[in-house]
C-alpha cells in the first residue's frame, strides 16, 4: 500500500507539444486540464470513424483533428458523393442546394425599393423621421426614450407605429 502512495506521489506529467515536438513537465492539474479537451475531442472523432489513430500513437494527439495525419472521412460524406434516386438517376446532394446569391433582378428591386424609403422617409414629420433614424442606428426604445426626452418607452412606441403605418402607406406600391 506503502508503495502505491509513493508511486503516486512521485508520478511525473508531461505534456507532449506536438508544434514544437517537446515534452514539458507539469502539474497534475495542468496535465488534466490540457488533456481533458482533447481526449474529449479524440473519443468524440473516433465513435465518428474519424479517427484512425493508433494506440501507440495516441501520445501525439493535440485535439487539432483537420491537421492529424492519422484522420480519416468517418461519417461525413461529400456534397458530390452521389445517390440513386427512386427512377434509378444518379444526383449528388449539391444538385439539391439552394442557390442564395441575389440574382440582378432582385438587387435591383431591393435598390428601388431603398431608395423609396428614404425618400418617403423625409416626407415623415421630424419626430416619426428622428424615430426612424435612431432606430435604424440600432438604438433601442428605451434609448431612444431618453434621448428624445420621453417619460417612457411606450410614448416612443405609438410614435414609432405611427410613423411604421404612415410609411405603410406611403410605400404601399413597393411592399
Amino acid at each position: 500500500m506503502k508503495s502505491n502512495e509513493n508511486q503516486k506521489s512521485t508520478r511525473e506529467y508531461k505534456v507532449y507539444i506536438h508544434r514544437l515536438k517537446t515534452w514539458v513537465e507539469v502539474t497534475e492539474e495542468q496535465y488534466y486540464a490540457y488533456y481533458r479537451d482533447i481526449w474529449a475531442t479524440r473519443k468524440r472523432a473516433q465513435a465518428h470513424g474519424q479517427c484512425m489513430c493508433p494506440k501507440s500513437k495516441t501520445w501525439m494527439c493535440d485535439g487539432d483533428c483537420l491537421a492529424c495525419e492519422f484522420r480519416a472521412a468517418g461519417d461525413n460524406l461529400s456534397l458530390d458523393y452521389t445517390v440513386e434516386d427512386s427512377e434509378g438517376n444518379q444526383k449528388s446532394w449539391a444538385d439539391d442546394l439552394q442557390d442564395d446569391t441575389p440574382n440582378a433582378q432582385s438587387i435591383m428591386e431591393d435598390r428601388e425599393l431603398l431608395c423609396a424609403l428614404y425618400q418617403k422617409l423625409q416626407e415623415l414629420d421630424p419626430e416619426g423621421r428622428r424615430i426612424c433614424e435612431l432606430i435604424m442606428e440600432g438604438k433601442s426604445e428605451r434609448d431612444i426614450a431618453s434621448i428624445m426626452g420621453y417619460n417612457n418607452q411606450s410614448a416612443v412606441n405609438y410614435r414609432k407605429q405611427k410613423a411604421f403605418d404612415r410609411l405603410r402607406v406611403l410605400l404601399g406600391d413597393y411592399i
